[in-house]
């Protein structure tokens, strides 16, 4: 790591122990949207919503790999926070890589400023999750202004987000993953309406919507990229959030695994503390050197972004390994506190709920294989 980068990994891992961590159970406990609208706030004043967007638009650029670790930390301390900064992160990005100038004017500095809590991402719907090649929200151009109709479910921070970037099909006759476009849209946009806050096993501080457009009318403008090109941005853009994924999932197994060893020096049984016995040992040893492994194949697929080089199945590896190896070790963690470990007196039980979602959202522990598989046969 560069000097810069390890001072971010520090600003971040402190901010996590003495802001975030505190009141992570308070916020999965109470969903308190003051406690995660606090987060947020000081987290764009520290840089951490525009990480990798120009100053000229009030972000940070300060690069992919910092971007990573950066995570990392803030989902030590808590997922629900972590999660918003991931989304939000992503949106700016694609703003910046596809909207005109005015788009990026508009509505990237409110988000890397905090004027904005959130962004959102608006891809999944009730009949396409995997398969987003199936979506049914439909864009029609009316003169000067798009009509979008249709509906999105599962959308993280669409509650509080300022904007959501959405897709739609914009020509019914092309063939599958074709004929669709990116749009973006403000909140408190007629005919734009955010339904119900689904009831979660996890990241419960963390809002997840479903998403109406009812002849939502948008300017022309709002178009991202070029017509009937969304799907190609779609894929683009969720390998850049496969690597805040797995740097998410990371910092969770890492907060479960660091406090399961602090706890099994001082629980003891059998007339000495636990951590002496190897059983215990080696569930830490495995769980540890997987998580490393994983963390060094989300950081490649960082590096790779940040140089402008191919990242496509080294981002969906490290997503893939990272969340599967994180789910692992919040359960390794849960087993080495026993039956205090299932009580939520204890953090590693939210973690354990918290972690799980991360081999679903930014696609499927199996779509990843196909990703990958997908890209080695393409290569051989």
């Amino acid at each position: 790591m560069t000097d810069e980068q390890k001072m971010i990994q520090e600003m971040c891992r402190d901010f996590a122990r003495e802001e975030l961590a505190p009141r992570a159970a308070l916020l999965d406990e109470t969903k308190d949207r003051t406690i995660l609208r606090a987060n947020l706030k000081k987290m764009a004043e520290l840089g951490l919503m525009g990480m990798n967007i120009p100053e000229a638009y009030g972000g940070a650029q300060v690069g992919v790999v910092a971007y990573s670790l950066a995570m990392t930390e803030i989902g030590r301390g808590c997922a629900s926070t972590a999660v918003t900064m991931s989304v939000t992160n992503m949106v700016a990005e694609v703003l910046l890589e596809f909207g005109t100038e005015a788009v990026r004017q508009k509505h990237i500095p409110p988000i890397c400023s905090g004027e904005y809590s959130a962004g959102a991402f608006g891809l999944t719907e009730p009949g396409a999750g995997s398969d987003p090649a199936g979506m049914k929200t439909t864009a029609v151009l009316d003169g000067d202004a798009w009509v979008l109709n249709g509906s999105k479910i599962f959308i993280t921070s669409a509650e509080y987000a300022g904007v959501v970037v959405v897709w739609a099909k914009t020509d019914k006759g092309q063939g599958r993953g074709k004929g669709i476009s990116a749009f973006v849209v403000e909140q408190g946009t007629p005919g734009y309406i955010v339904g119900k806050d689904e009831k979660k096993m996890g990241q419960k501080g963390s809002s997840t919507n479903e998403l109406v457009f009812d002849n939502c009318r948008i300017p022309k403008e709002n178009l991202l990229g070029q017509v009937n090109d969304g799907y190609r941005i779609a894929l683009m853009e969720l390998a850049g959030g496969r690597i805040g994924v797995g740097s998410l999932s990371l910092g969770i197994g890492l907060a479960a695994m660091d406090f399961a060893v602090a706890y099994s020096k001082n629980r003891e049984q059998f007339g000495q503390s636990i951590s002496k016995f190897q059983a215990l040992q080696w569930m830490m040893a495995d769980a540890y050197t997987e998580l490393e492994a994983a963390q060094l194949l989300v950081l490649r697929a960082a590096y790779l972004k940040e140089k402008g080089k191919p990242f496509t199945k080294e981002a969906s590896m490290g997503k893939l390994y990272a969340t599967e190896a994180a789910n692992r070790a919040c359960y390794q963690a849960v087993q080495i506190l026993g039956g205090y470990g299932y009580t939520a007196e204890y953090p590693v039980e939210r973690l354990a709920r918290d972690v799980r979602v991360t081999t679903l959202y930014e696609g499927t522990s199996e779509i990843q294989r196909l990703v990958i598989s997908r890209e080695l046969l393409g290569q051989c």
